[in-house]
């Protein structure tokens, strides 16, 4: 019985529950959000839809007390209408960090001893007071954090050198937000590497980051926000877990030098982050995921006594 809580049913942790009730993936959902009557239109549009699709799912609303013997909680709270005007993903901060303090404290009064992935932005500030809230430990609770901003990358990449986007490999790193960067030296297409490629005056490189850096904000500017491609990154770290596949993604992941979450590469598996897996950087590189680590624990260390 695979039971899994989305907290907070704007339109990413929508998007999430509509994926993993269409991939078949949960057997049992907890619906949460502070709009009861937005819950409600979800459980009813989610059930009006099973007598047309393969899968079926137990569905409950709004009990946190659901959440004891949950595998997985995936907490999706904010507003994206404050990243959407300013242009900078810790425009949600000061609301978030209050949502992830209410919201942890409940998750851990209810006795949750699962894995917690958190989307909410900014996903490191906010999976990092998750963490201090909640008391799990490091490995079961972790964000999507540059997942996504990679997806973009290789979408970027293999656009430009006529790819499809699987063919790339390689990372962003650092913070979901404004400072993350492409590690290039960890970049291949083909398993040939891109610098190599960029020397030869095929790619910008420059341009190809900040296509990749500033992807969230163009879907923004046309639709308001983002939902498919944050849920898809969500529920692939769903099966990674519930299948145990030790999968290598770069994720929002907590790192000891830094004392704080970070986009980093990790495996993920059945108890959450099976381990970090060290990548080797430029010096530019390196002192650029430094500077964006000294920037989330700045921004994380907002609001607190």
């Amino acid at each position: 019985m695979r039971k899994i809580a989305v907290i907070g049913l704007g339109n990413v942790g929508t998007t999430v529950a509509h994926d993993l009730l269409l991939r078949g993936l949960v057997d049992e959902l907890v619906l949460i959000d502070s709009n009861e009557k937005k819950a409600q239109a979800e459980y009813f549009d989610f059930s009006d839809s099973f007598a047309r699709i393969p899968n079926n799912a137990v569905i409950k609303l709004n009990d946190y007390g659901e959440l004891k013997d949950a595998d997985i909680v995936i907490t999706s709270f904010g507003d994206v209408a404050a990243t959407a005007k300013t242009g900078d993903r810790f425009a949600e901060l000061p609301i978030n960090l209050k949502n992830a303090e209410t919201v942890g404290q409940k998750i851990k009064a209810s006795g949750f001893d699962g894995i917690l992935i958190n989307i909410s932005n900014p996903c490191d500030a906010i999976v990092n007071r998750l963490q201090g809230v909640t008391g799990l430990p490091h490995n079961r609770i972790f964000g999507t954090g540059t997942f996504l901003d990679t997806a973009r990358m290789q979408r970027a990449v293999g656009h430009v050198f006529g790819e499809a986007p699987q063919n790339v490999s390689g990372f962003v790193l650092g913070e979901h937000g404004n400072s993350q960067f492409t590690a290039w030296s960890t970049v291949k297409i083909d398993g040939q590497p891109l610098t190599k490629l960029a020397d030869d005056g095929k790619a910008n490189l420059d341009e190809l980051d900040k296509t990749a850096r500033d992807g969230a904000f163009v879907v923004i500017e046309g639709k308001g926000y983002t939902c498919f491609a944050i849920a898809a990154c969500a529920v692939e770290m769903v099966q990674a877990v519930f299948a145990d596949l030790h999968q290598f993604m770069p994720a929002s992941v907590f790192l000891e030098q830094y004392d704080c979450y970070i986009g980093y590469p990790a495996v993920i598996g059945k108890d959450g982050v099976e381990r970090i897996q060290p990548v080797e950087l430029t010096a530019d590189e390196q002192s650029k995921l430094d500077q964006s680590a000294q920037t989330i624990k700045e921004k994380a260390a907002q609001g607190k006594n």
